[in-house]
Formats: C-alpha cells, structure tokens, sequence
C-alpha cells in the first residue's frame, strides 16, 4: 500500500471521472459551464424551477451592491419544498432519517413522520405566540428533533437561530440577546463520548441573562435530571405530541429570512450572518444534487457534520430534503465506543456517498488503515470534504482506503457566508487533482486578485474573491448593514473578499490556502483570534494575551497563544492548564489554545498594535520578517529564544 499511495502522489498526477461512474453522473459534459456562463442568471432561474413556487418570481436579480435581492416577487415555503411535495409525490414511506444515537438507539424517520413531527412543532409554536418574522433559537443535539424545530420555524416564517451544542452558556446568551429570541428549544442533555452533555444546565445559566425568552421546549433525550421553571419551560412529549399534525404553510417571500446564523468575528463579537429563503434553497437544492451526483432513489447520503454549523443547515437539513435524500443522523463522535464507528455506520446503512472534514480524515488517517479495512466500504461511490483545505497526502489515502480508488473526492469550499458551496468538482465531469478544490461551480463567478484588487492571472495567487451575486449568498448581518459592508466589500470595492488565499496552478486549478485575516480555521470552524485573546484576558493572571493560528498535521490550523501575566504573578505548568481550561469554559473546548507561551512583553508597533505576523513566525518557527517597525524589536527576539528553549525542554 506505501507504494500505491507514493504513486498516487506524484506530482502532477491527476484522476479522471473512473468510466464506470461516468456512465451514471448526472452531469458528464464540461460544456455545462459555458452554458451557464452566457446567461447566468438564467441558469440559476432554471435552477429554481426545480422547487414548488406559490408564485413565481417578477425579476430574477435586483443588485444594488453590496444587497442582493433574488427571485425578486416569488413566493415559496422551505418547509413545503423539504417535506409536502415529497410526500403528495407518494414518498411518504421512504425514510428521510436513518438516525443513529450515540449509544446504540436507532430510529427511521419517513418524509410522513418528519411532515407530522414539523407540524406539530409548528402548531405549538403558533400556541406560544410565535409569528412570522419571530426568531428561534435552537440548542440541541443530533438528534431528528431538531430537524423538526428547523423545519417547523421555516413552515411558519419563524427564523431560527441554532446554536451548537458544543457552545458555552455565555455563547449562547449572546446569540440570544442579538438574535431577541422569543422561544429556546432545547434538550435535557446530550450524548457525547458516553457522558451526558447537560444542554439544558447549560441553557438555563445563559437564561438568566435573556430578557427575551418567554418559553422553552424542551426533549427529553438523555432522561437526565434538570430544573423546569413553571411557566416557562414545556416538556416536547407533553406539548408537542397533543397537537394537530396538520398545519398550513406560511407563504414566504422569497428575500424572506430564513435563519440566522452566527460565526466569529474579527472584532470578537460574534456576527448574526443572514439568510433569506427562495435563493438560498435554490442553490443548496443544486449544488446538493450535482456536486454529490444524488440518486434520490437508491442512494444513502451521510454528511458528518453539527446541524449547529452551516454545513449542517445546508446538507443536513435543506440540501437534502428538498431533494428527497436518504440520508444519516449520527449523533456522537467518530470514536465512540470504537474508533471505527464512522466506518460501522456506513457499513451498517449501506452509505453511498459520504461527506466529511479533513480533520477528521487526518485523524483517520493516524488512527490507521486497519479500522476502515475492518468493513465493508462497497456501497460508497462518492466521497467529500469539508471546511478547509484538504493536503494532498490525505486526499489519496481517503481516496484509497474510504473510497476503494473507485470513487470520486468532492473537494468543496465555501463558507457560512456563501450558504452554498460555490468551488468544487463535478464528479462525473472534472479530472481532479489531490488537495485542489478544482473549479467554481457553473453560475459562480470566482477569481484571485493582488492586494491592489487586480486579476494575478494564470497561473497565481493572492486573495480569492468573489466578482458577482449568487442566490445563497449572505444578505447582511443581523443588525447591523454597515459592519456586512465594510467586512466583506469594503477591501476591493465591488468584490467580495472571502478572507481566503488562494492559487491557480498552470492549467487554472483553484488551491485554497487558508485565512488571511484575524480568523483560525480550527478544524474546520472559524475561531476569531480576538474572541480567545479576550477570554485569556479575562483570566484574573493575565494582563495580556496574542494569538494565532499555526499549521496543524490533524486540525489544519492549531491555536497558539502568547501571555504576559500580571505583575506578581509566576509562569507555571499548572497556569497553562488553567487558562486553556477557562478558555474552553467561557467560548467552548474548540478555542482551546494548543500551546501558550508566557513573555514578559509582546512584539508591538510604535502605534501600541500587536504584530501578530512576527508571532506566526515565532510559532511556525520560520525566519522573522521586518522588525523596524517594532517599537522594541528585541522584544520578538526573546520570544523566539524562550519558544525554542520550551521546544528543547520538551524534547527532552
């Protein structure tokens, strides 16, 4: 196997469509890019067409940069799209769930038992008081509930909020109290590596600080003990098993909101990125159906990701169902009760495409090739990544020992911000290159421009931009239009700057290379530099706090951390765990920093501004760069001694 795979990774090598496959892609023909190309709003037109409209739209596109508004006039339900059309086809038996609870209880949840779960949630809802235009906030498990609660705010033009079970009680309340929340669903608890996660301890400490709650739902999950405050707090088997399954579908404009997601940003505070419905579901639907090559009828779809993270929203949820997938719900964790879980699952569900993170491939990968070869893979025929770049080492051994060198890698990029992905193979139609997300999809207009903003050409690299509209695209940021403005338009003008590097290779290849701003991308998820600098910071040691991101075998990016403590107070082992502890506690383990490094000063402009890319250097231990501007540049000097005497010190 050394040997195929140290041939597989010569440079240069690429890998066509196998033929066997080709013969069944939806799309094998190149030319679908220029058709697109000359009309281009036309072809997202036909794209929409494949949904239920109540009405159709008057324009496709009103841009008035940076504010999109597409399908401008059309009036659609998500709700609808994803659960009745299915249904009143004659898909009602088919399971729409195959879902797989971390400690073994398994459930299959037809398109029929998904419709009359969202409606009773719906009509509960309505009996809470909840209107169109309310907000949501969910904080649950992996669980087909909430999947439901999605579905349920979406079928009465209620946006949801959802919040990763992962997020501490004070991430949840601030998602709260910007979102003004109106209803928390929620859980007694959650599985996650054989302990109880207690999301509703959790929920209900964030509750004490959120004015705009009335009630919460709660499911009971994990049969663990929790406070429930009369009043306020409902019960999911009593309150949402006596109402009607029946419940008419809000008609939704298409600009209208459909959620609110939050992601880091560079200021710390976390930023309500918006996403309105007829668009964004046009572009999931797509993008869902050719990227993975989706058989409705026959295939079985796993992606692994948290419904709390966009990838969840988009092919967990809306993605799927409006596209009558079958797809799989596992709650828990790769590793648990054996590293080979991920790998039974498939087996066990017959998976035939399958969608995950590098990270987790990476650690696949150090977990060794026996674990995968211990089952039966047959059934899979594509397989994806998701979340950042992907190395080429770990393309081909997901290539060889998940895929059987038989079935296409779907190397995807986009962002929470793009809804959708936006630059990714077609598996039946692009020869692929390992660790290249290849091309933009047909529709999307991408390129790769200088710090003046200007094209670098063929080959080259620099930032990776975005020159037009697309219909999943953010449409502001919750509260506050001025801050979407100056964070995603303002560095180029009438481009959308994606805070990625990126580069073409001699034939036009597309290479993402990571953040180029203050966000790490830790494992696939953006974590602000600041929002950790701030939790250090708020230890009663700390006087001062650096952080950045550095290169990482398993998580793509690890978060270094550089300190100076308080005067009195003395650097110690113990200090380290602690602060790394208080880190995890107030933003959510995470944010843990990998490595902390206690300075007596951090390397700073004459101005007072920290130079973080003299830290990066320091922490990828590479050869510093311009220190002139530094108002000590000993300072960094000292740094890079005391890092290599701790490297040494654990050497040994």
């Amino acid at each position: 196997m050394v040997e195929t795979l140290s041939a597989l990774l010569q440079e240069g090598r690429t890998f066509p469509p196998p033929p066997e496959f080709a013969k069944q892609a939806l799309v094998t023909d190149a030319s679908v890019y220029d058709d697109a190309e000359r009309d281009w709003q036309g072809f997202w037109a036909q794209q929409a067409l494949a949904l239920d409209w109540h009405r159709e739209w008057d324009t496709i596109l009103d841009w008035q940069l940076p504010f999109a508004k597409w399908f401008v006039g059309g009036k659609i339900n998500v709700s609808e799209n994803c659960l009745d059309r299915h249904v009143q086809a004659g898909h009602g038996s088919q399971v729409a769930l195959h879902w797989e609870g971390e400690p073994g209880d398994t459930r299959a949840v037809t398109y029929q038992e998904l419709l009359d779960e969202t409606g009773r949630v719906a009509n509960l809802l309505r009996e809470l008081g909840v209107v169109k235009g309310d907000r949501v906030a969910i904080y649950m498990g992996m669980v087909p509930e909430t999947v439901a609660a999605m579905l349920a705010c979406a079928r009465i033009g209620a946006a949801h909020s959802v919040v990763f079970g992962g997020f501490t009680a004070q991430s949840l309340k601030d998602r709260i109290n910007d979102a003004q929340a109106r209803v928390l669903i929620t859980a007694d608890g959650a599985w996650r590596r054989g302990s109880v996660v207690g999301l509703k301890d959790i929920a209900d400490e964030a509750l004490a600080d959120t004015p705009s709650i009335e009630h919460v739902l709660v499911l009971r999950r994990t049969e663990s003990d929790c406070a429930m405050q009369d009043g306020r707090d409902l019960w999911w088997h009593d309150d949402v098993a006596r109402q009607s399954a029946e419940c008419p579908a809000e008609s939704m404009d298409a600009e209208d909101l459909l959620f609110i997601l939050y992601t880091s940003g560079t200021t710390g505070r976390p930023k309500g990125i918006m996403h309105t419905t007829g668009g964004y579901l046009t572009q999931v639907a797509y993008t869902h159906k050719y990227v993975f090559d989706l058989k409705p009828d026959t295939d079985v779809y796993w992606c692994t990701a948290d419904v709390g993270w966009v990838t969840g929203h988009s092919y967990i949820v809306y993605g799927p169902l409006a596209n009558r997938a079958t797809s799989v719900l596992y709650e828990g964790t790769p590793d648990h009760p054996g590293k080979d879980r991920f790998w039974s699952i498939v087996e066990k569900y017959k998976v035939s495409i399958f969608y995950t993170a590098p990270t987790a491939i990476r650690t696949f990968m150090k977990w060794g090739d026996d674990l995968p070869a211990a089952h039966d893979l047959s059934s899979l025929r594509v397989i994806g990544t998701v979340g950042e770049p992907i190395n080429p080492e770990a393309w081909i051994w997901y290539y060889v020992n998940i895929g059987g060198t038989r079935c296409p890698v779907v190397d995807t990029w986009w962002q929470t911000e793009t809804g959708a992905i936006m630059i990714s193979p077609l598996p039946g139609a692009t020869t692929l290159k390992p660790g290249s997300a290849t091309f933009p999809l047909p529709g999307i207009d991408a390129g790769i421009v200088d710090d003046a903003g200007k094209p670098v050409g063929v080959p080259g690299g620099g930032y990776l931009v975005l020159s037009r509209p697309w219909p999943s695209m953010l449409r502001g940021i919750w509260g506050d239009p001025e801050r979407y403005r100056e964070t995603y338009w303002s560095r180029f003008g009438d481009k959308y700057f994606a805070g990625d590097g990126a580069k073409r290779d001699d034939d036009g290849y597309y290479w993402l290379l990571g953040r180029v701003d203050d966000i790490m991308l830790v494992a696939g998820h953006n974590i602000s530099t600041t929002e950790v600098e701030s939790a250090l910071v708020d230890h009663p040691a700390v006087a001062e706090a650096a952080v950045v991101g550095r290169a990482d075998s398993t998580s793509g990016q690890a978060i270094a951390a550089f300190v100076t403590l308080r005067s009195g107070v003395e650097p110690r082992d113990e200090l380290v765990e602690e602060l790394r502890d208080h880190v995890a506690r107030l933003i959510g383990p995470i944010a843990k920093p990998k490595t902390i490094l206690f300075t007596e000063e951090l390397p700073k402009t004459r101005s007072g501004k920290i130079m973080r890319r003299l830290l990066r250097n320091v922490a990828e231990d590479e050869l510093l760069g311009d220190t002139t501007t530094l108002a000590d540049p000993t300072v960094v000097s000292e740094i890079q001694q005391r890092a290599e005497d701790e490297s040494s010190s654990d050497d040994a």
